[in-house]
């Protein structure tokens, strides 16, 4: 079963779903730690792409952060935190990462770790008429996902796509509306997304799929729908 978790008081959260898989609440950051290196896609501003990592950190910046070298920036503060910029990925968030959501399954083939932070500030329908801008800026829903099996390349991309379309449902489900046009939003001007996979051997397939008619994309989908609407809640909370 998923298992919702915020990580407001605690500064520690250890993986049911993967053993030695770790969330630790830092100086205004996330750090994800694996217990090992895996295979990672995803659009994080620094050490994003195709690549292989052991740490992915989500970052809070304030709204008026000055997003003209990110990837410098990034680069600095994963060196004053004493993280090894060649494995470490970085992604920067405008949320309260107080608010951040866990979400967690396993079955026999795969285990699921999802950590979202999420705001709609900025939120956006995506192919509608709107503001556009050429600048980088920070993300507003940012998804980390974290998968314990092995899997192809197709599958990882898979594996993003079911996890937006998931994204959307929870924003569509509670009726959040694109700032400009009053339309149902799809995410925000700024969100980021990184998958990572440990192509680990002890499950006993390789997952060449992930849509939402698999187990894999089944459990990939609750997660991401859960971590997202749960996060949105509880930040609107605080401010009512």
């Amino acid at each position: 079963m998923a298992t919702p978790f915020l990580i407001e008081k605690e500064t520690e959260y250890a993986s049911t779903a993967w053993p030695g898989l770790v969330l630790k609440k830092g100086d205004r950051h996330l750090l994800l730690q694996a217990p090992g290196p895996f295979e990672a896609m995803g659009s994080a501003v620094y050490g994003g792409g195709v690549t292989r990592l052991r740490r992915m950190a989500n970052i809070y910046v304030d709204k008026n952060y000055d997003c003209s070298d990110p990837v410098r920036d990034v680069a600095e503060w994963l060196r004053e935190w004493r993280y090894p910029v060649d494995t470490t990925a970085g992604l920067l968030t405008a949320v309260q990462l107080k608010h951040a959501s866990v979400m967690e399954e396993k079955n026999g083939e795969a285990a699921v770790f999802c950590c979202v932070t999420a705001g709609t500030s900025n939120a956006a329908k995506a192919g509608s008429e709107r503001t556009t801008y050429p600048a980088y800026r920070p993300g507003t829903v940012n998804i980390i996902l974290m998968i314990d099996a092995k899997l192809t390349q197709a599958a990882m991309v898979n594996v993003i796509m079911t996890a937006v379309e998931a994204k959307a449902a929870a924003l569509a489900d509670l009726d959040v509306r694109d700032a400009e046009n009053g339309l149902v939003a799809t995410g925000t001007t700024s969100d980021a997304i990184m998958l990572g996979v440990s192509q680990s051997a002890a499950y006993p397939v390789e997952h060449m799929y992930a849509g939402t008619a698999t187990d894999l994309g089944a459990m990939v989908g609750r997660a991401v729908y859960g971590a997202v609407k749960e996060g949105l809640l509880t930040a609107w909370a605080e401010r009512h």
